[in-house]
């Protein structure tokens, strides 16, 4: 389950940069939604984060 959250945000924030650097205000919005999800998986991540 934590590989599959980290995999969430590292797509989110590749989503992110590709659509801000490869589309810039075409997209608008939804890069910024992207972000905030990613941050969102990441401070998750770091709340629930149990060591093996």
């Amino acid at each position: 389950m934590r590989d599959i959250i980290w995999l969430i945000v590292v797509i989110l924030i590749i989503g992110w940069l590709v659509g801000y650097f490869g589309f810039g205000e075409a997209v608008g919005s939804l890069i910024h939604i992207l972000l905030v999800l990613a941050i969102i998986g990441i401070l998750y991540r770091l709340a629930t984060g149990r060591r093996p």
